[in-house]
């Protein structure tokens, strides 16, 4: 019964809780960016390049092979560099976006930071003091 209270105690720590919500959203932000990246971005790139698909670039170091009926025998062996120019592309404006909410969210708290906060009410002590000093003076 030890292990399972002291598993319970390590689950439930804020710190894993924390990241596993952050791993989450993480896993949900990559495909709304993936989806930016795919659906919204590289169509007029590939439009301004000649209707270039990049996830169809690919050099072939062997022709698949088709027998009579038409059936693929042996599949085509080919280097897809294509996919890594895409895969490269969405890394940078992945890369990017993640970069703009950090410094966002840095210069938010720069600001947070930077107002400063009024200065706290004397004590009764302090206040008892400050006359005390005063009646010295007179």
């Amino acid at each position: 019964m030890g292990m399972l209270k002291e598993f319970k105690e390590f689950a439930m720590r804020g710190n894993v809780v924390d990241m596993a919500v952050g791993i989450i959203i993480g896993g949900a932000f990559g495909k709304i960016v993936s989806s930016f990246v795919a659906d919204v971005i590289m169509p007029p790139i590939g439009l301004l390049i000649g209707g270039v698909d990049f996830t169809e670039l690919k050099f072939i170091l062997k022709d698949a092979v088709v027998d009579a009926s038409g059936a693929v025998t042996t599949e085509m062996v080919a280097i897809n560099y294509g996919n890594f120019i895409q895969t490269t592309i969405d890394f940078i404006i992945i890369a990017f976006a993640i970069f703009m909410a950090i410094k966002g969210m840095n210069s938010m708290k720069k600001k947070e930071e930077a107002a400063p906060a009024a200065p706290p009410a004397p004590t009764k002590e302090e206040t008892l003091l400050t006359e005390i000093r005063d009646l010295l003076k007179k």
